[in-house]
């Protein structure tokens, strides 16, 4: 047995050559993102056509969404700068092949927290903005053709997401003093309260919150009264909450909450609004449809791959469909299907020179702590070797309020590539496997969460499949605080260290965080860490930050920032890096100038990946432990 050739850091993170394929509302146009000057851009042709041309010519930062008007004059898409998350809207005008992409919202240091396309109404775009005060979003009236923005709802001072219904009815979600969530209706003055959700059940807010299409009840994800996040239908006049669809294991997807180009949750009909399905994830994705007809298009889209069914697009009569797959080993796979004919046709798949065959299966573990609680996991094992005495990386999620899931890792492929068992743990505080596994992280950061990490660890050396002397932890964002924990906290577990963006004191953390971040910690930062502002919580966070722990660092470690990151913001990485360095420890550091909280650039995350292979393969190579 053996290893299959080793590949290149770029045949893994080297631009998709299509992706994000959605069909035309009219049905005779596909559009999807591909590499132009390679950056990602957008690109239209017709249905089984050869006439493709690219409609933005983006050089520095690429797209990595959009969406068609209901007329499909327009495509808009989100843009920032740099990775500095103040998006803007721009606008693409199919009908003028010349015509540049538009910036509609041209405020500097403005951010476009949401937009939506009112039904009925294919020139006006609705959105939220922060162009007339930094830390409150005001809901605005955007028309397509000019440009111009009217003022629907200004912002009075504690709105933490708008909500446009019919006829002119507006709905806010605010904050309670407790880190609840409440509804209310907007009456041009005072918010008028419809319903209550309690903070802890929604560490980030209610999510997904959809008007429903006679725009008298809101579609909700809710666990009240259970442990489990079901759909549901809240009256707007009542508050009333009724279920309208649930899954007896498994919550409402909602990773679309933090990762917003993933799908939503809810499948609903393109020109009626109509719910077609809902979305459920437990170790693989669960797809129920709610519509009959839906039920008869899901059968026969579900047998185009053995994957997951990922992005759905529709033409208006829903007949004709684009879909592309979640798979482990063979991502994004798109196809055309018409419903009307039964025909389907493969449009592409985004990265052909990757051979499934050579890639690694992504199996759902499931891993006992110490207390009990079960983990939820997935582990890759390499091809082509015996699965004993490997070394291991632990690949640890950021969040912390989100979750790994079945699919396509590309640091996961690359790392087993190299010979690696590649563990990922969803720890207590991931969200997706009900309230309690969420909850009892609370108080727990550098604690039972940590806890959970270094357990997996055994685990894996107790299955067999990990040598305990060759183990590294990688992480981005809380994914990276965990890192800097495994080496602060617990300097013997592993034999080297990669921090991506990850938080080295909680206090600063919180206090750098954006304004528009700010409004929303009370349920979360606030509930799970604590109150900076507050002494003795200040005292305690400290205690469980890695930077009040610095000396103890022996740990080979290997630090990656982006200059622009508003969330975790560079002195986080700088004030450890500056410590280790006083001191003489080792530790290699690579800022990025033009890169934020989320790295996209293929050539950084290249350089990234490249740096990361070079570092483990020296500190995880037989007899370089320490």
């Amino acid at each position: 047995m053996a290893l299959p050739d080793s590949m290149t850091v770029e045949e893994f993170f080297a631009p998709a050559r299509r992706n994000r394929a959605t069909i035309s509302p009219d049905g005779t146009r596909i559009a999807y993102l591909a590499p132009w000057k390679d950056r990602m851009n957008i690109w239209v042709r017709g249905v089984g056509e050869d006439d493709a041309r690219c409609v933005t010519a983006d050089d520095r930062r690429g797209v990595s969404d959009y969406e068609w008007t209901a007329d499909g004059r327009w495509l808009l898409y989100p843009q920032d700068s740099d990775g500095d998350e103040n998006w803007h809207l721009f606008r693409v005008d199919l009908e003028d092949a010349d015509a540049p992409a538009v910036d509609l919202t041209p405020f500097p240091g403005a951010r476009m927290m949401h937009f939506e396309l009112p039904p009925g109404r294919p020139d006006k775009v609705l959105l939220q903005l922060n162009n007339r005060k930094i830390e409150e979003f005001d809901l605005l009236e955007l028309d397509l053709a000019t440009g111009a923005l009217t003022v629907l709802a200004e912002n009075p001072g504690h709105v933490a997401g708008w909500l446009p219904g019919r006829g002119g009815d507006l709905f806010a979600q605010t904050i309670t003093a407790d880190g609840g969530w409440e509804l209310s209706r907007w009456d041009g003055r005072t918010l008028r309260p419809i319903a209550t959700f309690e903070g802890d059940d929604h560490p980030l807010g209610t999510y997904p919150v959809q008007l429903t299409p006679d725009g008298t009840g809101i579609w909700m994800g809710s666990c009240r009264g259970t442990d489990r996040t079901r759909l549901v239908r809240v009256d707007l006049e009542t508050g009333e909450e009724s279920e309208v669809d649930s899954h007896p294991e498994f919550d409402i997807d909602i990773r679309s909450q933090v990762f917003t180009t993933l799908p939503s949750p809810l499948i609903r009909d393109r020109r009626t609004g109509a719910l077609l399905g809902v979305r459920y994830l437990g170790e693989r994705q669960v797809i129920q449809a709610v519509d009959p007809g839906f039920a008869g298009v899901l059968k026969k889209l579900s047998a185009l791959s053995d994957g997951d069914v990922a992005a759905l697009s529709s033409d208006d009569s829903g007949q004709r469909w684009v879909v592309s797959f979640t798979h482990d080993r063979d991502p994004g796979v798109t196809w055309f299907y018409d419903h009307a004919t039964g025909e389907s046709t493969l449009l592409f798949r985004p990265y052909p020179h990757l051979d499934p065959e050579s890639l690694a299966p992504m199996t759902p573990v499931t891993i006992p702590a110490r207390d009990g609680l079960m983990l939820p996991s997935y582990l890759t094992l390499p091809v082509g070797i015996e699965p004993a005495g490997l070394p291991m990386v632990l690949m640890v999620h950021g969040g912390p309020w989100t979750r790994d899931a079945w699919g396509f890792d590309p640091g996961a492929q690359l790392l087993a590539n190299r010979g690696y068992a590649v563990l990922q743990v969803n720890f207590r505080g991931s969200t997706g496997f009900g309230k309690a596994f969420t909850q009892a992280a609370i108080g727990e950061f550098a604690g039972k969460m940590h806890d959970d990490l270094v357990d997996a660890v055994d685990w894996a050396v107790g299955q067999g499949y990990a040598d305990r002397d060759r183990v590294a932890i990688f992480g981005g964002s809380y994914g990276g605080y965990a890192t800097l924990v495994g080496v602060t906290f617990t300097p013997d577990v592993f034999a080297a260290a990669v921090d991506y963006v990850g938080i080295s004191n909680l206090a600063n953390f919180m206090r750098t965080l954006p304004p528009f971040a700010k409004p929303t910690l009370t349920g979360n930062w606030y509930r799970y860490v604590g109150d900076p502002d507050d002494p003795r919580q200040e005292a305690d966070m400290l205690a469980r930050s890695p930077i009040s722990r610095a000396d103890r660092i022996r740990t080979p470690l290997l630090v990656l920032q982006g200059a622009n990151d508003v969330r975790v913001v560079q002195a986080e990485s700088d004030n450890l890096v500056d410590a280790l360095r006083q001191r003489g420890a080792e530790v290699e550091y690579i800022v990025f100038d033009d890169e934020g909280h989320m790295f996209a650039n293929p050539e950084n995350l290249i350089t990234m990946f490249r740096a990361a292979d070079v570092f483990l393969a020296r500190h995880l190579a037989e007899g370089s432990a320490a």
